[in-house]
């Protein structure tokens, strides 16, 4: 009888550990990939850390790919969310800047992203990186396009990093010798910077 009441105890401590678990995708680019460095020294896993620390219970995915555009997150958000999503962070749009491509079609692919999540998980958070982009392309795009995070994230409720790579971008100490990419060092300062983001939006 005992043998059979611990079992019980032991299944309902299982179950509520796992319906008390967060899952938190990471969508985005190269930065997000952790470009020239291993997964582990990405801020995803560095967030992932920091959670495992204070002894919170969630599995985050880095689902970064270096190279990404909005339209190239598009395609592939749909095999992403196979898998049920509590917080999914959107960090794409940068590559789209750096290349020039037209604004409002940028802006278009990153809410249809956010409409797949959202049809596949009605009670997702969102929270949504903030990029920037040289001004070489002209102050009038350099500004139309720093502009479109904060609307999405109006427009759709959503948590906004205003700038991803704040105290980071700028600083090669900070940066792999393309002065683009973050280093180990400069992937822990952004965790550091975001992790509060990501903890409320976690709702633990």
């Amino acid at each position: 009888m005992y043998k059979g009441l611990l079992t019980a105890i032991l299944l309902t401590l299982s179950l509520t550990a796992q319906e008390d678990r967060k899952t938190i995708i990471f969508f985005g680019d190269s930065i997000t990939a952790g470009y020239g460095l291993s997964k582990e020294q990405a801020f995803p896993a560095l967030i992932a850390s920091s959670f495992k620390e204070e002894g919170l219970n969630c599995e985050i995915l880095n689902a970064g790919l270096s190279g990404e555009t909005s339209a190239g997150g598009l395609s592939r958000i749909d095999w992403i969310l196979r898998k049920p999503v509590d917080v999914f962070v959107l960090e794409l749009g940068a590559n789209d800047g750096l290349r020039g491509l037209p604004l409002e079609s940028t802006k278009s692919n990153l809410q249809k992203i956010i409409d797949k999540v959202k049809v596949q998980n009605p009670d997702v958070a969102l929270v949504i990186a903030g990029m920037m982009v040289p001004p070489n392309l002209g102050n009038e795009y350099t500004k139309e396009f720093q502009e479109i995070f904060p609307d999405l994230a109006r427009a759709n409720d959503a948590m906004l990093i205003p700038f991803l790579l704040d105290g980071v971008a700028g600083n090669q100490d900070l940066n792999l010798a393309d002065g683009i990419h973050p280093n180990v060092e400069g992937h822990k300062i952004v965790a550091k910077n975001i992790f509060s983001v990501i903890k409320k939006a976690s709702r633990f």
